[in-house]
């Protein structure tokens, strides 16, 4: 269970990447009252912590109707979370996350459910990981229990930063969010590139 929660909490950490949500939450809110902004954290990450609970409990029903093996999954997955780091290591992605939420904005009130929910925090690459973090451990009920309890605390870290999304990117500056934007980025890069070789690894070896 151990194992389990602390390679979730990894994982899962650097693909939701509270630290470069936050400029984009804090553009969304810019302007907004105290109390808008603090039910946009609220109801956006509760909207998307249900997702991806559901895909890590049903996900792979849910992939089996629809004809999808794991391993077709962690190499479709792997090739997502890798273009993702490669944003986030030249600084595209956070750049384009701030474009769609600014343009969402201007004709949505409501933005929790999106783009907060769906696609920063619920994002493809976040159902991926998830439903690969539960497939490895091939049903063990205890570790499941650890990845849900790491996506839990993930997603109390990433409310703890949308309510203090302003003071944090001050306190941090653009050169400390721009370091740790590309030092994320490498390591979702490596984890990308382990699930394209575990992906092929099984369809080819079984």
């Amino acid at each position: 269970m151990y194992e389990a929660f602390i390679a979730a909490f990894v994982a899962l950490f650097v693909i939701v990447d509270p630290v470069g949500i936050a400029p984009v939450f804090a553009g969304l809110t810019q302007g907004t009252s105290k109390a808008h902004q603090r039910a946009m954290a609220l109801k956006g990450t509760f909207i998307g912590m249900l997702i991806l609970v559901f895909f890590a409990v049903l996900g792979e029903r849910f992939l089996g109707a629809l004809g999808i093996s794991l391993d077709g999954l962690r190499v479709a997955g792997g090739i997502m979370l890798f273009i993702i780091a490669l944003e986030m290591v030249f600084e595209k992605r956070t750049e384009r996350k701030q474009e769609s939420a600014t343009e969402m904005h201007e004709h949505f009130e409501d933005i929790s459910v999106f783009p907060v929910a769906l696609p920063l925090l619920a994002g493809p690459g976040a159902i991926a990981t998830i439903m690969l973090l539960v497939s490895d451990y091939g049903g063990d009920m205890l570790a499941l229990g650890g990845i849900l309890a790491a996506l839990t605390t993930v997603m109390l870290m990433t409310l703890i930063v949308f309510f203090m999304a302003g003071r944090v990117m001050e306190f941090l500056g653009p050169t400390v969010n721009a370091v740790l934007t590309r030092l994320l980025g490498v390591i979702l890069a490596a984890l990308a590139a382990q699930y394209v070789l575990d992906g092929l690894k099984g369809a080819f070896l079984g």
